[in-house]
């Protein structure tokens, strides 16, 4: 299988993800959007992949390139791939929707608890996760849930943390592909948005996450990843 990845900024690639394609055999390429790469057409890949980053879905003015992405994320909905959206990429997925995108009345960063829902719970997907599970956060928007979505997830910040459409097009404000590495390199360069604030931690904390919390995060993205049709 051949996954293709949009990454938007050097610091948020696939990390965990890669890790994931690696031990199931598939393929990965990336088009580093922010380089000025074009994005791929669609039929060059069969699972589409969306990374993070700190530009909102409305900045065309300054990041043209969401333009062609967003038209590739709408050209793979109707032609049936397989898509995970993480962070910016869940948002801009909610938008191809037809959802609205907005700043949250929060910001989530940190290690920070989400709760499942009870769809989620009883859904293929999402059936083998514990109802509550500490991730990885790092967002100030969210979107209202897509018609026909199935809602996955909420935390105490914001209620969108998750949806599945149509058993194939998976969004995640959260980051369950962070490693070690990806989380310092968020810390380092988006460090202004590390502001005091009820769901916000230090750099010092999110640093100080131990080797079980990222496997924890590692079990959960394999065992999603693995559920998702291929």
């Amino acid at each position: 299988m051949h996954i293709h990845c949009l990454q938007h900024v050097p610091f948020e690639g696939p990390f965990g993800i890669a890790d994931w394609a690696g031990a199931r055999g598939h393929a990965l390429t990336v088009t580093p959007l922010y380089a000025g790469a074009l994005p791929p057409d669609p039929a060059t890949f069969d699972w589409l992949v969306i990374m993070g980053g700190p530009m909102g879905v409305h900045d065309e003015a300054l990041y043209p390139w969401l333009v062609p992405e967003k038209s590739l994320i709408r050209e793979s909905v109707e032609a049936g791939k397989t898509i995970i959206g993480v962070c910016l990429g869940a948002q801009l997925i909610a938008a191809v929707l037809g959802a609205q995108v907005y700043r949250n009345r929060e910001q989530e960063i940190g290690w920070l608890p989400i709760e499942l829902t009870a769809a989620a719970l009883a859904s293929p997907l999402c059936g083998s996760l514990p109802s509550e599970l500490q991730v990885f956060q790092w967002h100030g928007d969210t979107f209202d849930l897509p018609d026909g979505a199935l809602h996955l997830a909420r935390s105490a910040a914001c209620e969108q943390q998750a949806f599945l459409y149509d058993g194939r097009v998976l969004a995640l404000q959260f980051h369950l592909e962070s490693t070690r590495d990806s989380v310092a390199g968020l810390c380092a360069a988006c460090a202004n948005e590390i502001v005091p604030g009820a769901h916000v931690q230090t750099a010092m904390r999110m640093l100080a996450a131990t080797p079980e919390d990222y496997a924890q995060l590692n079990a959960a993205l394999f065992g999603l990843l693995d559920r998702l049709p291929q």
